[in-house]
């Protein structure tokens, strides 16, 4: 209610009702007036990682294989206790740059970053292989997957620390 015992207007700018001249939202998202050309109703933007601009000042966005692409590279070089809200979220991959390389440490590096990609993003996609490789200050991982929407295969490389990172 407002000052005068009137119901207040949701949505849009105050003083102006939702779906009523004046409401930029109802004018600017109408189906045939939509500022996306491609947006359908149920549409969601996916965010590209890194967060940047794209040419019009806008919020960058990316199609769905890369954004799943861009959620795998946040699981995999997120420390866990990085992300306040989620302190168990990520690999915890990172703290394997500077330790000593084995054969027993590639291997359960392989495991532990297979199972954080599989808790985080399991409802995304099927990990069929991970491998690890930490060559001097460069860790290199390669993680083969499938997209369960799509149920179509992908491979991804990623790179951290020396000159590539």
């Amino acid at each position: 209610m407002d000052e005068r015992g009137r119901p207040r207007a949701r949505g849009g700018r105050a003083g102006f009702a939702q779906g009523q001249p004046g409401d930029d939202y109802a004018e600017r998202c109408q189906p045939d007036r939509c500022e996306r050309a491609d947006a359908r109703e149920g549409d969601v933007m996916q965010i590209d990682y890194p967060f940047h601009f794209d040419g019009h000042g806008r919020t960058a966005g990316t199609t769905g294989d890369d954004h799943i692409r861009d959620l795998i590279e946040q699981v995999l070089f997120t420390s866990p206790g990085e992300r306040v809200n989620r302190p168990d979220f990520g690999s915890g991959l990172m703290q394997l740059l500077f330790a000593p390389c084995s054969n027993e440490v590639a291997t359960a590096t392989q495991f532990l970053v297979q199972g954080a990609l599989q808790q985080w993003l399991g409802d995304l996609i099927q990990v069929e292989a991970v491998q690890v490789q930490s060559e001097d200050s460069t860790l290199q991982v390669l993680v083969q997957y499938t997209i369960r929407r799509t149920q179509q295969r992908q491979v991804a490389e990623f790179k951290r620390g020396g000159a590539a990172g």
